[in-house]
């Protein structure tokens, strides 16, 4: 998957480059209020390639106000993403995705279909991999379980798959810059090799049929579309196939734990929602109660897959009483399209009739993050800061103070805003200096 695109290059120098190129040429829009809070680079899975600086370069392109890249189970691309924002001003944060489990949910599915107590789970706004060295030897143990795991899935799928083998050195690891692999990655690699065994259609299909139990005719986006390579991870990898070992509470940390990893950081630990319809996230209120003891602040929704144009049903009664939840509890909010499965937007739809209503609260919660980013990199003055617990008296106060900041400023005014930032400064001081900074 080394792109034919510079700017997501596995080469981080041919990517700078190309970005300090690209950015030089291009006749940016003016931004709009739109926001992709949630998207995956190629550092964990993205369907078209994009690196942090091709992901930050069309966010430009969209007149996206705030971009935020999330990855599964490492920050590699945070310095590359953060420099590409400030070179193209473009509002940004940085997140990490990865699963945990939640003791008290431990007989109920939460958001991980048919495993019960494991949840995806977040942590956004890091601003620096400079981290303290118990953080840093979680974030090295959450690399190296991703990496075991895939290792034995391949083994168990190798056997199910024979005489079709792969290779994870020669075939998985080509397809990432950094050695961290999805489950995604290995199903592209699986129908690749599988491509190269075949290379008649007919026999290709054939093998597919016998190993996958689907008639040789059904088989869609033969060899290595979308349709090919999630029936190979349905049918392999996930709950009932060949590749699978149900995860139990010792498979991942608890929720608590990435909690305090993601505080560590100087990051906010933030709760991802599926649907609603899971009998953990039927109980929201208690399933919230129980993150928001632990740490939890920001609430992360993928709003497109919960609603279907022009249809008034349980999905978007579910959407819209999990955001008046998240209002009701000063809960800032994201959102995004993820872009790791072929066929997601680039970014939602706020003009629909669906999330035109919710709009304002995903740009607040945008704007909460991008300001908590820049104020935490550059003074430590973050939303959990103990410069934030001084100045505030309640968190409906803080929300509006960083949702003020978030609006006001943007990257543009960095080197002068590091020029009179300082934690003696009260919050209306800050508000002063950001207009100050974005009127010279």
């Amino acid at each position: 998957m080394n792109s034919e695109d510079p700017c997501s290059h596995f080469d981080s120098n041919v990517r700078a480059e190309a970005l300090q190129k690209e950015a030089a040429e291009s006749d940016f829009p003016p931004p709009t209020t739109w926001v992709n809070a949630h998207a995956h680079t190629f550092y964990s899975f993205n369907y078209k390639g994009y690196s942090p600086s091709r992901f930050a370069l069309e966010a430009k392109k969209a007149g996206l106000e705030m971009g935020g890249i999330v990855d599964f189970d490492v920050l590699d691309g945070l310095e590359e993403f953060w420099q590409a924002s400030r070179l193209l001003d473009l509002k940004a944060c940085v997140g990490i995705e990865s699963r945990v489990f939640v003791p008290e949910f431990s007989d109920r599915v939460i958001n991980s279909p048919g495993e019960p107590g494991i949840s995806y789970h977040m942590g956004t706004g890091f601003t620096t991999t400079e981290i303290p060295t118990e953080a840093q030897t979680f974030l090295d143990g959450m690399r190296q379980t991703s990496e075991q795991r895939n290792r034995a899935m391949v083994e168990r799928v190798n056997a199910f798959l024979a005489p079709l083998e792969l290779n994870y050195e020669q075939d998985v690891m080509p397809l990432v810059p950094k050695g961290n692999a999805t489950e995604r990655h290995l199903c592209l690699a699986y129908a690749r090799k599988a491509a190269s065994q075949y290379s008649e259609e007919s026999a290709l299909r054939n093998f597919w049929s016998e190993k996958l139990g689907v008639a040789a005719e059904d088989l869609k986006d033969v060899p290595d579309g979308r349709g090919m390579t999630d029936l190979i991870r349905s049918k392999t990898m996930k709950q009932g196939g060949a590749g699978y070992v149900q995860p139990d509470s010792g498979s991942f940390p608890n929720m608590a734990e990435m909690n305090q990893f993601v505080m560590q950081c100087g990051a906010l630990p933030t709760m991802t929602w599926l649907d609603g319809c899971s009998a953990g996230e039927e109980a929201i209120e208690e399933l919230l109660e129980v993150a928001r003891s632990t740490g939890v602040t920001v609430f992360n929704i993928i709003p497109d897959r919960n609603y279907t144009p022009a249809t008034k049903d349980q999905k978007l009664a579910n959407l819209q009483k999990v955001v008046e939840i998240c209002k009701d509890l000063n809960m800032p909010l994201l959102g995004g399209t993820e872009m790791n499965s072929p066929g997601q937007k680039f970014v939602d739809d706020f003009d629909s009739e669906e999330l035109k209503p919710m709009h304002p609260y995903f740009l607040e919660g945008s704007r909460i993050l991008h300001a908590h980013s820049t104020l935490q990199r550059h003074a430590g003055m973050g939303y959990l800061s103990p410069w934030a617990d001084d100045q505030f008296a309640s968190v409906s106060a803080k929300n509006e103070f960083y949702a003020r900041f978030g609006k006001i400023f943007s990257p543009r005014g960095d080197v002068a805003l590091q020029n009179d930032l300082s934690d003696t400064l009260g919050s209306g001081e800050v508000i002063s200096l950001a207009e100050q900074v974005m009127s010279a």
